[in-house]
């Protein structure tokens, strides 16, 4: 039996990346995404099934959990982004709020839900993958705030799924072309920048994040779990 494969955000950037990946391993892949347009084309592109869901609704994560059958042998949190901020905020502090609680819904709470969603669907030797960011140790601000939040709650619900063999992982992601991330916001200047900042030389690729993540779904990642796994090319580093 083929696995099943859920990546939330699955038709664009790096979850698009992530849904070919599994999708060349034969496996059954289901996509989500806001726009059905946009994800019925990428759907068809790609051979995957796909549910439209706003992934910061729970009642239409609820309904995805349905839609999905009995078994998960993989969830992909790759839904999220920067906020698109509000025009009718009202005032500066207002504007705030909204933009910080647009930044946690989009890059946390889409993760929990999802996962909550289909907590008793997970399969032993199963595996949860969130899309964690660089922004988490540096320069994030509400964004960056969120996905360091989304590594937290990783490493918690690590020990509750631990025993039942399912692994848990973040993989942070440095700056990768190639994606709508930056909303058309991005200059020859920032790229060049940014791209000083590797020790690599160059950008990263939506593959790059997509590789990662099939290794860590794979046989020889079981005993990995709880982990933020960064993938930068060197612009920031651990020990």
């Amino acid at each position: 039996m083929p696995r099943v494969i859920l990546i939330t955000g699955g038709s664009s950037g790096i979850g698009y990346a992530t849904a070919a990946r599994f999708s060349a391993d034969a496996a059954e892949v289901i996509i989500t995404g806001r726009r059905r347009d946009t994800l019925m084309r990428a759907a068809a592109e790609l051979g995957a099934r796909g549910v439209v869901c706003d992934a910061t609704d729970p009642i239409q994560v609820a309904d995805l959990a349905e839609q999905v059958g009995d078994t998960v042998d993989v969830l992909v949190n790759a839904a999220g982004g920067l906020a698109t901020g509000r025009g009718d905020a009202g005032t500066r502090l207002e504007a705030l709020v909204a933009q910080w609680q647009e930044s946690f819904a989009q890059n946390m709470i889409t993760a929990a839900l999802a996962t909550a969603a289909v907590w008793d669907k997970f399969a032993p030797g199963g595996s949860v993958i969130s899309i964690g960011s660089i922004g988490a140790e540096r320069r994030g601000g509400a964004y960056g705030a969120a996905k360091a939040a989304l590594a937290a709650w990783n490493a918690s619900i690590s020990a509750e799924l631990g025993p039942r063999g399912v692994t848990t992982n973040v993989v942070s992601a440095g700056y990768v072309a190639g994606t709508n991330f930056f909303q058309g916001g991005m200059t020859e200047e920032r790229h060049n920048s940014l791209v000083a900042e590797t020790r690599t030389g160059r950008a990263g690729t939506p593959a790059d994040i997509a590789e990662v993540i099939y290794f860590l779904a794979s046989p020889g990642a079981r005993h990995i779990t709880g982990q933020t796994i960064h993938v930068n090319g060197g612009a920031f580093t651990t020990r």
